[in-house]
């Protein structure tokens, strides 16, 4: 459900009493019914959007504060922490020192840019959202309620930087053609030409044309986005693969060596090694075996093979690779039980492989199904490693 004006003003004046609220409720499909009437019970009217606002908190774990205002829509299209506070760290390295956000949302960026020293002003068309944000980021912060494509600032210059993050669904769908994007890409770079940006897209966006630093970043081995940034902030033509967890980020960029086809030309390693997504989107798996010390088991495949399991990732020893019509008697001489099963360059459904295979062993194992050369192979590994 949608927020108004005057709930947001309900939420900051009952904040303590919701968050205590939502310590009792377990807020799931089975008692959602029980919970907003025990919820109606203590807030009245205000019931149900009290346990819209307690789902969004839930759904936004990782991604906002745990105090935030936020409805399910925004919780969800949230930059999860981390990522934010990657891309202001990079942007105040590379010499911004004021952020405008055109599409600010609930704050999420602003909380990130603020942290990291710079001086943010957001915007946004939904006057709730803008409420939202403000509730967030507090009274002082810079906020108003603008379109992104009719700049209400001007006379941006050194320093400045403008942040947007278009809509990148459409009926349900993910959007790939930045020309779709809400609002269209071309559209926002023209209505701020020439300034600074750095553009929020989905992971699997269509950045051939982009003439910048295309920034793919993961965490925790999800990919989250791509971020497109303008050539004065990260080059020309640029590409980088960006995987963020426990410790400093892991950042591998076109300019890293990068191994050849003939350097693949040798027999499979003791590891197989699925790259993180951010590396294969940013198509950088060449780059990372090279520095990783690892090669590919085919030029055209982004599995990699090795003597070892790169440090702050997971592998697969491999046990034995055989032709595809020989897979069941392989995978039941090596007493599969449980199977994790990845696949890449060929056509097959890893559920409808796992029924086929009719598993009876005790031992879990991991079946990679791909091809080297021109033929289909299962590779059957150990489970997976670190």
């Amino acid at each position: 459900m949608s927020f108004t004006i005057d709930d947001i003003a309900y939420f900051q004046e009952q904040r303590g009493v919701i968050t205590a609220a939502g310590t009792d409720l377990a807020l799931t499909k089975a008692t959602m019914l029980n919970d907003v009437a025990a919820l109606r019970s203590s807030f009245g009217d205000r019931g149900r959007a009290v346990a819209e606002l307690l789902l969004a908190r839930r759904a936004g774990v990782g991604k906002i504060p745990a105090h935030w205002i936020a409805d399910s829509d925004s919780a969800q299209q949230a930059t999860p922490e981390p990522v934010a506070r990657y891309r202001a760290e990079k942007l105040r390295a590379a010499g911004v020192t004021r952020a405008f956000d055109v599409t600010c949302s609930i704050g999420t960026e602003g909380h990130a840019l603020g942290a990291a020293g710079l001086h943010y002003v957001g915007s946004d068309l939904d006057a709730v959202r803008v409420r939202m944000a403000r509730a967030n980021l507090g009274a002082d912060a810079l906020l108003l309620r603008a379109d992104a494509l009719v700049p209400a600032v001007r006379g941006l210059g050194d320093g400045d930087v403008v942040v947007a993050d278009p809509a990148r669904r459409a009926g349900g769908k993910r959007i790939t053609d930045p020309a779709q994007l809400l609002p269209p890409l071309p559209a926002l770079l023209e209505a701020w030409e020439g300034s600074e940006c750095a553009i929020k897209c989905a992971p699997g966006i269509d950045y051939s044309e982009w003439g910048g630093l295309v920034s793919v970043v993961s965490v925790a081995g999800g990919v989250k986005e791509t971020c497109l940034y303008s050539p004065g902030l990260g080059g020309a033509g640029r590409r980088e693969a960006v995987v963020l967890g426990a410790g400093d980020p892991y950042v591998i960029s076109d300019r890293d060596p990068e191994i050849t086809e003939a350097d693949s030309d040798r027999p499979l390693g003791t590891y197989l090694i699925d790259p993180d997504g951010a590396i294969v989107r940013a198509g950088l798996v060449r780059h990372y075996a090279a520095r990783e010390g690892l090669w590919q088991l085919d030029p055209r495949i982004a599995y990699l093979t090795g003597d070892r399991i790169p440090e702050g990732t997971t592998g697969f020893r491999i046990l034995d690779v055989v032709p595809m019509k020989k897979l069941r008697a392989a995978v039941s001489a090596w007493d599969a039980g449980s199977l994790e099963i990845l696949v890449r360059g060929i056509d097959a459904d890893p559920d409808t492989v796992r029924k086929k295979l009719k598993l009876k062993g005790a031992t879990p194992r991991a079946l990679v199904l791909t091809r080297i050369g021109r033929d289909g192979v299962g590779i059957i590994c150990e489970a997976r490693s670190s």
